[in-house]
């Protein structure tokens, strides 16, 4: 409303400036006429100046006061509208967002009760008592001796017994019965030693594969193998054999065998098969494996 009364009135607002001037100007002119009256005239014109770009800020200013007022309303309504626009998008949002969460807190609640019907109906299975788990002791064996037959089983006991009855408390020894003790106790490891000996060990066996090179390709192969199969010896046994060729027509035989590592070994086996000088030129090993 100030804004509006003031663009109506016709107000000088900075009057006193022009009043100045023209107070200086008249008693330039009424006074002493100066040295220079090119000066007094740049002085005129300079003021005269300030006048013309005084009445032109006025006029622009309240031209631009007139055009806020009549623009105002206008504008604020506009960004008014748009904000109200916005704030309403805002609350759908919010709105679908709420519906949703109370969605899922119901599907919640009804799984929460679905859970505790299951729960109350099946009773909790008893918990199995806890187990005290002692810790890991290798017992230490005791060997014992056989011995040649139960009245000797006795009699040893009795002799001890009689032993602990016969202790003499202040150190005096029975030379006899330590003789027969050891007796005992050698009688016990002889025994001990003839049972183990008649238990039958493990016998190591190895699978050998041979390859026997003949001297050319008219060597009778078949020949070969008859004198290769022909060596028997106490724990060898031959297995299958098959030819292999090498080059040039000629082929070597591959024969397999088992043999007991104890009785049989490979240098005793080359030097046997490398007697036949006719067929073999020489003995290689192909694979050696443990059974």
């Amino acid at each position: 409303m100030a804004v509006d009364y003031f663009l109506h009135e016709k107000i000088w607002f900075e009057k006193y400036k022009y009043d100045d001037a023209e107070r200086r100007y008249y008693e330039q002119m009424n006074g002493p006429v100066s040295s220079s009256s090119h000066q007094q005239e740049n002085g005129a014109s300079t003021i005269l100046r300030d006048i013309a770009r005084a009445r032109e800020n006025i006029q622009k200013s309240l031209a631009g006061s007139a055009s806020t007022t009549a623009s105002g309303p206008a504008g604020d309504q506009n960004e008014l509208l748009s904000r109200i626009s916005h704030l309403e998008v805002e609350n759908q949002n919010l709105h679908s967002v709420v519906a949703d969460l109370q969605m899922a807190i119901f599907k919640l609640e009804s799984r929460l009760n679905a859970l505790e019907k299951s729960s109350t109906s099946h009773q909790p299975s008893p918990v199995p008592p806890t187990q005290k788990v002692e810790p890991f002791s290798v017992p230490s064996k005791k060997v014992e001796l056989p011995s040649a037959s139960p009245a000797k089983k006795v009699e040893p006991a009795a002799a001890e017994e009689d032993d602990d009855d016969d202790i003499d408390l202040f150190g005096s020894d029975d030379e006899e019965e330590d003789q027969e003790a050891a007796k005992v106790r050698e009688e016990r490891l002889r025994q001990y030693a003839e049972k183990k000996a008649k238990k039958p060990g493990l016998i190591a066996k190895s699978s050998i594969l041979l390859d026997v090179k003949p001297w050319d390709d008219e060597t009778d192969m078949a020949k070969m193998e008859e004198c290769v199969r022909s060596i028997h010896m106490d724990g060898l046994v031959w297995g299958a054999s098959k030819l292999v060729p090498v080059g040039y027509g000629i082929k070597k035989l591959q024969i397999q065998c088992v043999v007991e590592d104890d009785k049989v070994g490979t240098d005793i086996l080359e030097e046997e098969i490398t007697k036949f000088e006719d067929y073999v030129q020489s003995v290689d090993i192909a694979a050696f494996n443990k059974i």
